[in-house]
């Protein structure tokens, strides 16, 4: 039974759990600006000396999504321990392909997760021994059919995924993720390899769980909440996230069906 703690705060369960794994985007800011709840449910957990990590599918290293926290004036003690997918991509990079040639498909933002091996990135996708989507094209930002026709013809080719998600929103705006590129790869019969969030390894990366009783706090069913689920950890869903208009519109227990999750607590916002 999923239960609502908009009324009682998170301080009602915190007491309970040692790690506190919460997603980034959706739940402590939304990619402009940075949410006073959230950073302040921050700050309460670490009062309480709970282990807490900033655990996100950003397709960038760890320091360069450290570096955007502060620029949006989060607090150094808050952001210590980040993870990111592309942290936990560049680790199996750096050991299994750092000698092979690859094809970008991303943005020039994101350039900095294969800054150690970029002589390896070539221009013609043909020639590419692997493909390493970390986005889409600034210029093809909105067209998923145009990556359809890209990859057409490389479906020989391994794709390292270094975002899960599907989806983001930046403010206002819903955005494809790097998870999108790749469903599009598997649609034609292409083989990915996915970094983050809902896959079991980045969680292990990311924190010394041993025997600990460990909460995951998210906004996207797909990765934050499937990936507790598959932890049996216990989660928490952000509602006015990702999943927002589903919430509004349609029966919860028909959502978790939906997504084929479970949901152990729902809150509208990361509040204390």
């Amino acid at each position: 039974m999923t239960k609502d703690l908009d009324d009682i705060g998170l301080k009602s369960v915190a007491d309970h759990y040692d790690l506190f794994f919460i997603d980034l985007w959706g739940v402590v800011h939304n990619g402009i600006e940075l949410y006073k709840d959230s950073t302040d449910a921050l700050e309460k957990l670490l009062e309480k000396n709970k282990d807490l990590v900033l655990l996100t599918n950003a397709p960038r290293p760890n320091n360069d999504v450290k570096n955007f926290l502060k620029k949006m004036g989060l607090e150094q003690k808050y952001y210590s321990k980040v993870y990111t997918s592309g942290e936990a991509a560049l680790n199996y990079l750096s050991l299994n392909f750092k000698d092979k040639t690859f094809f970008h498909i991303g943005p020039p933002r994101d350039f900095g997760l294969f800054n150690n091996f970029k002589k390896n990135k070539i221009q013609k996708i043909n020639e590419a021994k692997y493909l390493l989507c970390t986005g889409l094209f600034d210029e093809h930002e909105k067209e998923l059919s145009y990556y359809k026709t890209l990859l057409k013809n490389e479906i020989d080719k391994i794709m390292i995924c270094t975002n899960p998600d599907l989806i983001v929103d930046r403010g206002q705006e819903r955005e494809f993720c790097a998870g999108s590129v790749a469903k599009v790869f598997e649609e034609i019969g292409g083989t990915v390899e996915y970094f983050g969030k809902p896959h079991p390894k980045v969680y292990n990366l990311a924190a010394k769980i041993n025997n600990k009783k460990v909460f995951c706090i998210g906004d996207n069913l797909n990765t934050d909440i499937k990936g507790a689920n598959n932890q049996n950890f216990t989660s928490l869903l952000i509602t006015n996230g990702i999943h927002r208009q589903e919430v509004e519109n349609e029966n919860f227990e028909k959502i978790m069906k939906k997504y084929n999750t479970k949901v152990d607590y729902i809150q509208s916002k990361l509040k204390w």
